[in-house]
């Protein structure tokens, strides 16, 4: 026994196992400290290091020196661009006491004191953040107004912070609104959002408003350098700024990609890596598929992308760039400066160079097939493919001469038609033959002769306004008689009753209109008029209603007639002798009656029948 206990007084290492394992102290393990990814790393602590926020950090700073602190601050932007860390900085600025525990709300908290640390770490009692995308109901704010009648425990404000507020229900916000207005002077709110059209104006009216804008990619070029100097890895400055631009104006969103990237290569930063990891195009070979389509090369710019697709490049985000490049050019068609500015990659000034000559014409029809082209890919089953698709139609359409130079063409070419056709009927060819009878074709400056006109095939008169038989109506009653003769009845019914004339004059029309008549009425008017007289006419809406419509002229006409032959002696005495009788209408007779009326202005037409009222 005394054998065996001194063997485990004095254990020899790498010999026998310990006899009751169960007893044995383990080798305390190596603490390794959890990785905390960049984003939360390199979080602003501080205003000095927020980037991009200069107007909002000057109006801060004014008001926290000045002392003028509104009751509720709302911060909106895009996701990743600082709201929420914004608002962590606002509260340890408003609760900071400094080092030696006296110091009041300032814009350049310590970050020693008890309140400054224990924000930002999340764990302090009177700065209570909320997210309100999972708590969205009344009892949630019901919370919140309970707290609020309560002072602080060990702070100078109670702050409150609800991250994406625009969540809230209906309930929770009219629940909110009275206590955000008039809140004890120890509570501030501090909103934030990505969504401001939606949280009601009621509850914005009560807040002080910044928009956090989007960082541009120089400014995050910068700051990403920056964050790989301080990481000690290495990076190139064009891998960075894909990166950058792939953020998107999101500083979080970017600190991602490029943790992303630094694990990736092992603690370097290249362009293949970042393309390889975002599935970009190469950027050559997406200036040479540009140049290709824009030049109608279709099977060149189909091989293009094959190359683009074989090196691992997301069909989406080929079309993604054929748009910013197109945008690009059509930019510098309408600035032609902007190809000198000193950003512009030696690359892409060397595209606006070759494409100078294509108009903003084709370069607008391009962006409206890549618009439609983008929307398709991202609902096909098969992206490649519509891509490819899409790309023929970009091809197809560079070939195609702009809208307003094709039909002129088309209009001269009709011309020289129909002269064509007068001197086959002459027996004979104009002095041009056959090459006076040509269309354009599709491509681009291509000419493809047309058939000469036939004297049995009439031609078609390509002017859009031709002349008519119809003379120019020189009364509105006339205008409107326009319309119930070529069988517009809806616009015939509008214009008869709803509609007051006020001038009238060959080519121009200007009416007051009532309640009934739709909002594209002139422009119907306007196009019937001009097509049946063949003269562009203008119509035109007046708020006035001078006059009488056709329909209350009508009615007024008929009431006198009425009362002309009402007063008639032949028809009083007719009432005399019937005096259940009614005049029910009057009738325009073609003879004159044998018995004339006395008065001449009265009409020679009477109907009477006999109807008894019981």
């Amino acid at each position: 026994m005394s054998e065996l206990f001194a063997r485990e007084e004095t254990p020899s290492v790498g010999t026998e196992p310990s006899l009751w394992p169960e007893l044995a102290t383990p080798a305390p393990a190596v603490a390794t400290p959890a990785y905390r990814v960049l984003a939360r790393k390199y979080r602003p602590s501080t205003f000095s290091e927020l980037i991009g926020q200069d107007a909002m950090v000057k109006t801060l700073t004014n008001a926290i020196a000045a002392g003028r602190l509104p009751q509720a601050w709302m911060l909106t932007g895009v996701r990743g661009i600082g709201k929420t860390t914004t608002a962590r900085i606002i509260a340890r600025a408003l609760n900071c006491v400094g080092t030696d525990g006296q110091g009041g709300p300032t814009i350049t908290p310590c970050g020693q004191c008890d309140p400054c640390r224990s924000i930002a770490e999340d764990r302090h009692v009177d700065v209570q953040e909320m997210d309100a995308a999972s708590r969205t109901g009344v009892d949630d704010i019901r919370d919140i107004i309970d707290g609020v009648r309560y002072g602080p425990v060990a702070a100078r404000y109670k702050i409150y912070i609800l991250d994406e507020v625009h969540m809230l229900s209906k309930n929770a916000f009219n629940a909110l609104l009275k206590t955000l207005e008039e809140p004890p002077p120890h509570t501030k709110f501090i909103f934030a959002t990505t969504e401001i059209r939606k949280v009601p104006v009621t509850v914005l009216s009560r807040c002080q408003r910044f928009d956090l804008r989007r960082i541009d990619s120089q400014m995050l070029t910068q700051h990403y350098l920056n964050v790989v100097a301080k990481e000690q890895a290495e990076a190139d400055e064009a891998a960075i700024r894909l990166i950058a631009r792939a953020a998107d104006g999101s500083v979080r969103d970017g600190l991602s990609l490029l943790d992303q990237a630094i694990a990736r290569g092992d603690g370097k930063v290249t362009v293949d890596d970042v393309k390889d990891m975002l599935g970009l195009a190469d950027r050559g070979l997406s200036l040479t598929l540009c140049r290709q389509l824009l030049r109608g090369e279709m099977p060149a710019a189909l091989d293009s992308f094959g190359q683009l697709q074989a090196s691992g490049a997301d069909p989406l985000q080929v079309l993604q760039d054929l748009a910013e490049l197109i945008h690009m050019l059509t930019k510098a068609q309408a600035i032609p400066s902007y190809a000198a500015q000193p950003d512009i990659a030696e690359g892409d000034r060397e595209l606006l160079t070759a494409l100078a000559d294509i108009k903003i014409p084709a370069l607008t029809r391009c962006w409206q097939i890549l618009l439609k082209g983008i929307t398709e890919v991202q609902s096909a089953a098969n992206p490649a493919q519509a891509t490819e698709i899409v790309l023929i139609r970009l091809a197809y359409a560079a070939n195609l001469p702009p809208p307003g130079e094709l039909v002129e063409k088309l209009r001269a070419a009709g011309q020289g038609t129909r002269d064509v056709g007068r001197g086959s009927l002459a027996g004979g060819e104009t002095s041009d033959g056959p090459k006076a009878a040509r269309m354009v074709s599709q491509g681009a400056g291509q000419i493809l002769p047309h058939p000469v006109a036939r004297p049995s095939s009439p031609v078609p008169d390509l002017n859009p306004h031709p002349k008519s038989q119809i003379p120019n109506p020189t009364t509105f009653r006339a205008l409107v008689a326009l319309f119930e003769q070529n069988r517009e009845g809806p616009l015939h019914a509008l214009l008869y009753s709803q509609v007051y004339p006020l001038r009238l004059e060959p080519g121009l029309l200007e009416i007051g209109v009532g309640e009934g008549v739709p909002p594209n009425f002139a422009s119907r008017v306007m196009q019937c008029l001009t097509q049946w007289t063949g003269q562009r006419w203008m119509v035109s809406i007046s708020d006035q209603r001078q006059g009488q419509t056709l329909a209350e002229e009508d009615k007024a006409q008929e009431t006198k007639r009425q009362a002309r032959v009402m007063a008639h002696p032949l028809l009083q005495a007719a009432l005399a002798a019937f005096p259940d009788a009614k005049l029910t209408s009057l009738t325009r007779k073609s003879v004159a009656p044998a018995a004339p009326v006395a008065d001449s202005g009265a009409d020679n037409e009477t109907m009477l029948t006999n109807e008894d009222e019981s």
